[in-house]
């Protein structure tokens, strides 16, 4: 099924890629959720290579329930791959998902490990 794009969603996406292309030098984190699964990974700055990413469909997940638990334990994982790669300020592309609950869970994680927004 495909995700359907209000006006409200096309206005943040817009807002919050402009303020990533200004960032040009800068890693990005794009994170896609779903209903059931969270989904994040690490883009050089380029936009051509992807260096780490992390989800909650890995085999190290198990289902307990708590969604927002399960994204931020995708947002630690993230940023410890992220700091093996070197990498400690990114900027956060929500792709247009509202700052709340599972987006803003896997935030706080990555944040919690040593990543700067």
């Amino acid at each position: 099924m495909e995700r359907k794009h209000t006006e409200s969603t096309v206005r943040r996406v817009r807002k919050i890629r402009s303020k990533i292309l200004r960032r040009r030098d800068t890693h990005r984190i794009c994170v896609h959720k779903t209903p059931r699964h969270i989904y994040a990974q690490l883009i050089a700055p380029g936009g051509g290579k992807t260096l780490a990413a992390a989800s909650t469909v890995g085999k190290s997940f198990t289902k307990s329930g708590d969604k927002k638990v399960a994204a931020k334990k995708v947002g630690e994982e993230l940023a410890k791959k992220a700091k093996k790669c070197g990498v400690n300020s990114v900027a956060f592309d929500r792709s247009g998902f509202k700052y709340h609950g599972r987006i803003k869970s896997l935030a706080d994680g990555m944040r919690d490990n040593g990543i700067k927004f």
